[in-house]
């Protein structure tokens, strides 16, 4: 950093990356700054600065080795930051940088033999609540909430007869009978469906997810809420609103679709509110044409359900239908550093694993990870010409389908 870059810095002032300190603060809370900039995107500790941004200047002797022992003692796992000092920052006033990156681990602070965990909050550092940690591990792929045991359920609350036909049609083995409990507990907990626990065997999140009898029971952010607005903007006014419940998966038998999972829920909804136009091809062929492309509108809604962050328990996935659009809102942000940008050109990251294998295996989801380029974006471009929007923002993410390409400006003459 030069000496341009750190007045530009100071004079902005602290923020999610930067933080100001004198270099007489204990050990405990230089750690606690740089484990909370660690757990988030990184950031930098300016160390001989008042946090109103007026240089100090450094009084401690030896202070990289002072800074480099306490991401040594204090930070679990250990941290190696990158020091700067720059000097006459103002007339005798030294300034020191310490600067760490984003944790591939979660970091926490080590003191007392106690362990606490920090996070970035705007220009805070503050101890991370239980739902904030649960996040970090998740983010880092240290933990995965699909495998968490739900409190209070059992093997009753899976529905057998979707569970036979994913190990027998599906999966192609052999599945036990209906009443066969042991042999069903022994193979759910052997695929992660049910969990092993000391005095029982409680379903998982994505046993629940994927064959629950009434998923939403136990998970009640495992759904859809459905609406079509009379507008461009959400109203009062509906065509239609729905709550769409009951496990991802759908129900075969003999004869074919027995009941939908909420893919097919989803699409229907979609159908339902809708205009569909017939037009004869080469003179004779009856066409029907859909305003939206059943394959766009299901790659959308499976990547919700699949990829979404179920550890947002107070919220569903939106499925919100305008005069103009249509739009998925799954919650939470992208999984493990995916991108918008990323997402249109294939780039693969899962976030519930297990729920993704499962979708694949029903054909909902490409094997190569393109669904977004090959379903969404190729689907869209070919039926209307238009590009749909893929948007990151405010702990959600949104795919944007256009009902249609926009009309070209009028061209004006003087």
């Amino acid at each position: 950093m030069t000496k341009t870059e750190l007045l530009e810095v100071l004079r902005n002032g602290e923020n999610s990356g930067v933080e100001f300190k004198r270099d007489v603060t204990d050990n405990r809370s230089l750690a606690q700054e740089l484990v909370a900039f660690a757990n988030l995107e990184g950031g930098r500790v300016l160390m001989g600065v008042d946090d109103d941004g007026t240089v100090a200047g450094i009084s401690r002797a030896n202070l990289e080795e002072w800074v480099m022992t306490t991401c040594r003692d204090k930070i679990r796992p250990e941290i190696i930051p990158y020091y700067e000092l720059l000097r006459d920052v103002e007339p005798g006033k030294n300034v020191a940088v310490v600067q760490v990156v984003r944790g591939l681990d979660v970091h926490h602070v080590w003191h007392n033999n106690h362990r606490t965990y920090y996070i970035r909050v705007g220009s805070q550092s503050r101890e991370a609540s239980v739902e904030e940690l649960a996040r970090l591990f998740q983010q880092r792929g240290a933990f995965r909430l699909e495998l968490r045991p739900v409190p209070g359920s059992s093997l009753a609350d899976l529905d057998i007869r979707r569970l036979a036909d994913y190990f027998g049609r599906v999966r192609q083995q052999p599945a036990p009978t209906a009443t066969d409990e042991a042999s069903w507990t022994q193979l759910l907990v052997n695929t992660e469906f049910l969990s092993r626990e000391a005095e029982a065997t409680p379903a998982t999140v994505a046993g629940l997810l994927l064959f629950g009898l009434h998923p939403n029971r136990f998970l009640p952010q495992g759904g859809i809420s459905a609406a079509a607005y009379a507008g461009t903007e959400k109203g009062y006014a509906t065509q239609e609103r729905a709550s769409l419940r009951g496990p991802l998966t759908p129900l075969f038998g003999e004869a074919g679709l027995v009941e939908n999972g909420l893919v097919e829920q989803a699409i229907e909804f979609v159908r339902r509110n809708t205009v569909t136009t017939a037009s004869l091809e080469d003179g004779a062929r009856r066409v029907e044409r859909r305003e939206y492309p059943d394959e766009a509108i299901r790659e959308a809604v499976v990547n919700a359900l699949v990829h979404r962050d179920y550890l947002l328990s107070a919220t569903d996935i939106e499925l919100s239908m305008y005069t103009d659009r249509l739009e998925v809102v799954s919650p939470g942000r992208l999984p493990n550093g995916i991108t918008p940008e990323r997402m249109r050109i294939g780039c693969r990251a899962a976030r519930n694993q297990l729920i993704k294998d499962v979708m694949r295996d029903y054909n909902y989801l490409e094997h190569m990870g393109m669904g977004v380029p090959r379903k969404i974006i190729k689907c869209m471009l070919e039926h209307n010409g238009t590009a749909p929007d893929l948007v990151e923002e405010d702990e959600q993410f949104t795919v944007r389908l256009w009902k249609s390409k926009p009309a070209p400006a009028a061209s004006q003459t003087y």
